[in-house]
């Protein structure tokens, strides 16, 4: 057989075919569509996977987690990968088309960072501060203490898990100040604030190069910067596992890729492309 290699698409791609589909020479097919944040990440573990099984292809795919979920709810993907819980309208939807009940494993954990332009010196933010700057109520550094400047606002698009995590988790589920840029994926935020000064903006922390992490203030008045250590003990007000849904229980290569993404070697990646491992008291499947 060829070399195995991933293939990309740039737009989201219908994938044909049953889940987890293999031909007659034992060749096995395994689409996986979902969330930006983890992109990256689920295309190196898909590297590595396929050169350890060559007779195996992965597809991989963005677009965001709703993107994902609703793939997996019509049956044009196998694995949805998700940078934030099903919804119970997705799991309902799920049940309909398909009847089976979805299934959600943590992969890894993200904690969602709040990026500035690396010069900006505000020190830290409250989650009140926070939503009052996406809502548009903080319009200014000096409000905050910082330098004079009018605040530009980079968000994410709607079918993003993120945008929907930080909608609910900071914003109380009202909503983003209607000047908020909205960029699609993470990469594409960091890159707009490493190049402005006043910009501010969030993204899962493993895209966090050339800018800088702002640290939240907690309820007992700590400012917590984002870290393993932090995510990991729930002591950081925005970290969240990142999972993998299957539409009833996973089988075959679908089965045989998530226990390896949650394997030793697979949690290896997980650390390398800048996210934190799952602790083991946190292996066991969850249905969120």
């Amino acid at each position: 057989m060829n070399r195995p290699s991933v293939i990309l698409f740039a737009l989201a791609a219908v994938f044909c075919g049953v889940a987890c589909s293999g031909d007659a020479q034992g060749a096995a097919r395994l689409s996986v569509r979902g969330s930006d944040t983890m992109v990256i990440l689920t295309q190196r573990w898909a590297e590595d996977y396929m050169r350890a099984h060559p007779e195996t292809t992965i597809q991989v795919t963005g677009g965001g987690s709703g993107t994902g979920l609703a793939a997996l709810i019509n049956g044009t993907t196998d694995l949805a990968t998700a940078s934030r819980p099903i919804t119970e309208r997705e799991r309902r939807n799920l049940e309909r088309n398909r009847a089976v009940e979805a299934r959600g494993v943590p992969v890894a954990i993200d904690a969602v960072a709040v990026y500035v332009h690396r010069d900006n010196p505000i020190e830290s933010l409250t989650l009140a501060q926070l939503a009052a700057l996406f809502r548009g109520q903080i319009d200014d550094w000096a409000q905050l203490g910082g330098a004079p400047g009018r605040v530009v606002l980079y968000s994410r698009e709607n079918s993003s898990g993120t945008y929907a995590y930080f909608k609910e988790r900071v914003l109380q589920d009202r909503d983003f100040a209607s000047e908020a840029q909205t960029l699609p994926g993470t990469a594409a935020v960091i890159h707009a604030i490493s190049r402005d000064p006043v910009g501010v903006g969030y993204g899962g922390i493993g895209f966090g190069e050339g800018v800088r992490a702002v640290p939240i203030v907690t309820d007992d008045g700590r400012a917590v910067a984002p870290t393993a250590e932090s995510a990991l003990d729930g002591s950081y007000p925005l970290s969240r596992p990142l999972l993998i849904y299957t539409a009833g229980e996973p089988r075959g290569v679908a089965a045989d890729f998530i226990a390896w993404a949650r394997s030793p070697d697979g949690q290896r990646l997980v650390d390398a492309a800048g996210y934190y491992p799952l602790p083991q008291v946190r292996t066991a499947r969850v249905s969120p």
